[in-house]
């Protein structure tokens, strides 16, 4: 048997995640060469707080080249080119003198929630004409208002904003750059008139110089500078490509590259998209462009996802000391024996407030139906089924907007579970594709691939590497009980409305 071919280049792609930043070397040919992560410590100094020190972000490229370098067996003088993903809207800002000012606010904060219903209240027509877009607490531009209301030294000493994937690529190549997804992030940028925007920088009293020049994802923008590559493993003068947020690279990496494709992220949060050829302005969705030009993705999310499937094995199943990943196993064989519907037992995820369908970050958690018939399995499978219903609940929105999927790939760390794929297609009564490799890493490594010549376009990069699984069909008599199921999901959730906004406004409560 002769040995398998080397890949004709390899490429690499580091994605910022909420919880590790993870490296991967990927081959012209899909192949994954090697990968690393390391772990990131998020803060919440205050509740409601989120935050990340930039700097960790820096330490965890710099252990995990190397790893997945030597996991491929190569040197860096193979590596063809390099590229970024990580969450969008996390600013980080920077004075004169490229300091960090503050710890950067993650997507997942909820502080400047009493700004961005001022935003709405004062110029919510207006943000959306030209940002396409509604705010909530999720976006930069509410963040920086925050920023400049509380800590005033903070905004009258930044001269640089970047977000999380564009700080981390200038420790490469000491370039300021962002690309229009992640401008579109920032709801500080006009749109269709292509540019940072000074009637929405001025709704924030924010100088719209601090906000970098706008490049294509797929743009090299630099080189690796001698001084990086002595510290993170790779060739001084390897390409360095812009990239974007990790939910425009992952829908490109799933293989989600035509209008009508769908993509359900089954991670720290949950999120459903559905790629169109023009964006679909609402106030209860998001849009953005997709790294295939000329095409936007339309998206929203349930705030907890995998962060609620940890909640519940840190908590309930998980003996200090234990190993996590066996709680993780025990809990999802539990799952696939209970009966479909957990027999009565419903789960709201709203652990950190909730964005669409109800954009409220008072919203609480809770099981509804509990009887001394239930165990643990039931929790399980409850909260298995819940954050299926939340994105049952935006899939009646992308229904309300003519973007019905055919079907849906299912990408994330849930997307594992083969008892979570079937209860997702059962409830969204829709075929689930699972692409074999979904992190953000590989789709970045895929930019990188366009951006240095290495494929010639999206289409051709898809083609080359992505790889798919056994595709999941729904199973009617489920579909049918979900259905019943999902009726009752909704109306305990307005029902609850009112008693988790009193419980919020209780002292001591988190708010």
């Amino acid at each position: 048997m002769s040995a398998a071919r080397s890949p004709d280049a390899w490429l690499v792609g580091i994605d910022i995640g909420a919880g590790s930043l993870k490296t991967m070397v990927v081959g012209s040919d899909g192949r994954i060469g090697g990968s690393a992560s390391a772990d990131l410590l998020t803060s919440s100094p205050h509740p409601r707080f989120s935050e990340q020190d930039p700097a960790h972000w820096w330490e965890a490229l710099c252990a995990t080249v190397p790893r997945a370098l030597a996991q491929a067996g190569i040197g860096a003088d193979a590596v063809a080119g390099v590229s970024f993903s990580a969450g969008a809207h996390t600013p980080v800002l920077e004075d004169g003198q490229g300091r960090i000012l503050r710890p950067a606010i993650l997507w997942s904060d909820q502080r400047s929630g009493n700004q961005a219903r001022a935003l709405r209240e004062r110029a919510w027509d207006r943000i959306r004409a030209l940002a396409y877009n509604a705010p909530s607490a999720t976006w930069t531009m509410p963040q920086l208002r925050w920023v400049f209301e509380h800590e005033p030294e903070v905004a009258r000493a930044t001269r640089r904003v970047y977000v999380a994937k564009d700080w981390l690529r200038s420790r490469l190549t000491g370039g300021w750059e962002t690309d229009r997804t992640e401008a579109v992030g920032t709801m500080l940028f006009d749109v269709e008139g292509d540019r940072w925007s000074e009637e929405l920088c001025g709704l924030i009293d924010w100088d719209v110089g601090t906000l970098p020049p706008i490049v294509s994802p797929a743009a090299v923008v630099g080189a690796v500078t001698a001084q990086a590559a002595a510290q993170c493993g790779l060739r001084a003068g390897t390409p360095v490509v812009c990239g974007t947020s990790d939910t425009s690279i992952e829908t490109f990496g799933a293989g989600s590259i035509r209008p009508g494709d769908g993509t359900v992220k089954l991670a720290t949060a949950a999120t459903f998209s559905v790629v169109a050829d023009r964006p679909k302005v609402h106030a209860t969705l998001i849009n953005y462009p997709l790294v295939v030009p000329g095409l936007w993705y339309t998206i929203t999310g349930t705030n907890s996802c995998a962060s609620a499937h940890r909640w519940l094995r840190d908590r309930f199943f998980l003996a200090p000391g234990g190993d996590g990943a066996a709680a993780f196993a025990e809990m999802d064989r539990l799952a696939s024996e209970t009966p479909a519907g957990s027999e009565g037992l419903l789960f709201h995820p709203y652990l950190q407030g909730e964005r669409a369908p109800h954009w409220d970050p008072l919203l609480r958690a809770d099981f509804v139906g509990l009887t001394f018939a239930h165990g643990r399995g039931h929790l399980v499978r409850s909260l298995y089924e819940g954050i299926a219903f939340s994105l049952r609940d935006i899939l009646e929105i992308f229904r309300a907007r003519d973007l019905l999927p055919a079907s849906a790939r299912l990408i994330g760390g849930g997307a594992r579970s083969a008892t979570w794929r079937q209860i997702i297609a059962d409830t969204l009564a829709l075929p689930i594709v699972q692409p074999l490799v979904t992190d953000a890493s590989f789709g970045a490594a895929l930019v990188a691939g366009i951006g240095t010549g290495v494929f010639a376009d999206a289409q051709t990069a898809v083609r080359a590497c992505v790889r798919e699984g056994p595709l999941v069909e729904p199973r009617a008599p489920h579909t049918r009980h979900y259905e019943d199921l999902f009726g009752l999901y909704r109306e305990s959730a307005a029902g609850l409305r009112a008693v988790h906004h009193a419980l919020s406004a209780l002292p001591g409560a988190p708010s």
